[in-house]
C-alpha cells in the first residue's frame, strides 16, 4: 500500500496554471543533464455513486449496443486502484525542453457520441483541433480559458482554434448532454496524463527541488444548467460538475536517476 498524502484540498487548477504563466514565461534551453519522475495516483476507500445519464437521441450512432445510459466518465478507477485521467505537473518550473505534448492529447475527435480523449493537453498559443466522426450534429461549447460554441455537422471535418491563455477549458455539448471533457492549455511541456493502470511519467526534467501537482477534475454531478439543442429545437438539461481537487508533494531530480512520486488521492 502506498502512504496516504495528506493535502489541502480545491486549489483550482486555473489558478495554480495561471501562477506558472505569470512568471517571467517559460524558456527553451539546452539540457545537460536530466531525470525522470515517474510515479501513480492511486484510489483510497470507498467508491463515490457517479451519476449515468440516459441516452435518448440518435440512439444507433451513440448507443449501438443498446446499453441505454451513459457513463460520464469523471472518475475512472482500476481494477488496482489506478486513477486514470489525472494531471501530474509540475508546478513553478521556468527553463527546459522543447514542448513535446502527443498529438492524441492535442486532438479532440467526437466519436459514439463522446469527446475523445477527455483529457486534453494544448500548449498555450497552438491550436486546438477537433472533428466528428459522427453523422450527428454535435456541438463543441467552450468555457474557461477560451470561450468558443461551434457546430459540427459534417464528418470528418476538421476545425482548429487557437487557445491563447493558459488555464483550464471544459467541453460540453448542446445536444448530447451527457458529452463532456476537459482542455489543459499550458505552458509548459512538464505535464502528463495517467494511463488506465494510474501511471504517468515526466522525462527530460532538469535536476533541482520541485513541487509536483495530481489534478484531478470534479466527478460529482452538483446540478444540471438549461441548453438549448439546435437540432430538436428544445431545452435540455445538462450537468454541471464539482470543482476540480489537487494533491501536492516536493520531489527532487537528480540527473541520469529517476525519480519515483506516488500519490494516494480519496472522496475526502
Amino acid at each position: 500500500m502506498f502512504p496516504k498524502l495528506t493535502f489541502a484540498v480545491s486549489l483550482l487548477f486555473l489558478a495554480v496554471v495561471v501562477e506558472c504563466a505569470a512568471q517571467s514565461g517559460y524558456q527553451v534551453v539546452s539540457l545537460a543533464g536530466t531525470g525522470t519522475i515517474g510515479g501513480t495516483v492511486q484510489w483510497a476507500g470507498p467508491m463515490p455513486h457517479l451519476a449515468t445519464f440516459l441516452i435518448n437521441k440518435d440512439n444507433a450512432i451513440c448507443d449501438p449496443d443498446k446499453v441505454g445510459i451513459r457513463d460520464l466518465e469523471r472518475l475512472s478507477v482500476g481494477a488496482r486502484g489506478g486513477v486514470a485521467n489525472t494531471v501530474v505537473f509540475l508546478k513553478d518550473i521556468s527553463r527546459g525542453k522543447a514542448m513535446d505534448i502527443p498529438e492524441p492529447r492535442r486532438f479532440l475527435d467526437q466519436k459514439r457520441c463522446r469527446y475523445e480523449p477527455h483529457i486534453l493537453l494544448v500548449p498555450q498559443n497552438t491550436a486546438l483541433q477537433m472533428k466528428s466522426s459522427d453523422a450527428v450534429l454535435h456541438t463543441v461549447h467552450m468555457d474557461g480559458a477560451a470561450t468558443y460554441n461551434l457546430p459540427f455537422p459534417f464528418t470528418n471535418q476538421v476545425v482548429s482554434r487557437s487557445m491563447r491563455s493558459a488555464g483550464l477549458v471544459n467541453l460540453k455539448c448542446n445536444g448530447g448532454v451527457w458529452m463532456n471533457a476537459e482542455v489543459l492549455v499550458i505552458p509548459h511541456p512538464y505535464y502528463a496524463v495517467t494511463d488506465e493502470n494510474g501511471q504517468f511519467e515526466l522525462t527530460d526534467v532538469p535536476s533541482g527541488d520541485y513541487e509536483i501537482v495530481a489534478w484531478h477534475e470534479g466527478w460529482h454531478v452538483l446540478r444540471s444548467e438549461a441548453a438549448f439543442d439546435v437540432l430538436s429545437e428544445r431545452r435540455v438539461q445538462r450537468p454541471v460538475f464539482s470543482e476540480p481537487k489537487t494533491w501536492e508533494k516536493s520531489v527532487q531530480v537528480d540527473t541520469n536517476n529517476r525519480a519515483t512520486v506516488n500519490f494516494v488521492v480519496s472522496e475526502k
